[in-house]
C-alpha cells in the first residue's frame, strides 16, 4: 500500500439550516446513531480485517466558517497512511496547503483546495482512540 496517498474515505460534513433538526431526521428515517459530532461508522480495514477503521458524518450550520476558504456547502476528509510524506509530495506538486499538519490524540489533520476551490480535510487516522471509546461506550 502507497502509505502517501489515499486509502478511504475519513468523514462526509455538510451544511444545513438547522444541524440538530437534521441529524435528529436522520436518526429517526435512516437509523443514524448521533451525537454532538454526528455520526459516526464503524468498518474494517482491508488490508488488515482485523483492525476497525472510522467515518465521521456530521452537519454543520449554514453560517459555519469551517469550509472556508471554499464556498462550497461540503467537505470531504479522506483518509491516508503517511500525511507528512503526502504534504511534502502535494507541495511539491504545487497543490495549495491551507494549514499546517494539527495533531491530535485521534489523528493528524491538513487541509488542501483542490482544482475547483474545494477545500478537503487529509486525516492519518489513530483508529484505536475510537476503540477505545466504542469499547467503554456499547448499550
Amino acid at each position: 500500500m502507497n502509505n502517501k496517498k489515499v486509502n478511504g474515505i475519513g468523514g462526509i460534513f455538510f451544511k444545513c439550516r438547522n444541524p440538530e433538526e437534521m441529524k435528529d431526521w436522520y436518526g429517526k428515517h435512516l437509523g443514524l446513531v448521533t451525537d454532538e459530532y454526528g455520526s459516526l461508522f464503524e468498518f474494517r480495514l482491508a488490508d488488515a480485517p482485523e483492525k476497525k477503521g472510522y467515518l465521521q458524518w456530521s452537519t454543520f450550520s449554514a453560517t459555519t466558517k469551517h469550509m472556508e476558504p471554499s464556498t462550497k456547502d461540503f467537505m470531504i476528509n479522506y483518509r491516508v497512511g503517511d500525511i507528512e510524506a503526502l504534504v511534502k509530495s502535494l507541495k511539491a506538486e504545487g497543490i495549495k496547503i491551507l494549514d499546517d499538519i494539527k495533531v491530535y490524540e485521534y489523528g493528524k489533520f491538513v487541509h488542501i483546495m483542490d482544482p475547483e476551490e474545494n477545500k478537503v480535510e487529509l486525516w492519518e487516522p489513530v483508529d484505536e482512540t475510537f476503540n477505545d471509546w466504542n469499547d467503554g461506550n456499547t448499550e
